[in-house]
């Protein structure tokens, strides 16, 4: 597995693939949209699978999740852009959800409670008890 001793290497290593990516997008060579895929070949990981295991529990996991939240930053403001379906698709594989159009309400309660406080004089027990 790719191990890094110094989180300097790695945060470099993080943005010289988003430089080199993001940067391209605007320039007339071969475009190359920030993968997690990508990323993980780019640090150095041999699968993606290792890539998320060391995301998950290597020594600078704090620094992978950013990495990955910048790619997701980065597709959210490519839904802004009128063909989105793509972008769509990436940030649903990251676990990104839409939200939904209408909000879920909680279901009412079925049983209602009520206390019944007594205020003032005893009630009568009977019609006979009461004086007009």
């Amino acid at each position: 597995m790719k191990q890094y001793y110094y989180k300097k290497d790695l945060l470099e290593k993080i943005d010289e693939y988003f430089s080199k990516t993001i940067s391209n997008l605007s320039s007339a060579k071969i475009v190359e949209h920030p993968t997690i895929t990508g990323l993980a070949i780019h640090l150095g990981f041999e699968s993606k699978e290792e890539f998320d295991l060391y995301e998950s529990v290597g020594l600078f996991k704090k620094q992978l999740r950013i990495a990955r939240l910048r790619m997701i930053a980065y597709y959210e403001s490519r839904l802004l852009f009128p063909y989105a379906k793509g972008a769509i698709i990436a940030l649903k594989s990251m676990g990104w959800q839409e939200p939904s159009a209408t909000p879920k309400l909680k279901e009412a309660s079925t049983s209602i409670s009520i206390k019944l406080i007594e205020t003032g004089p005893e009630p009568a027990s009977s019609e006979k008890e009461v004086a007009i």
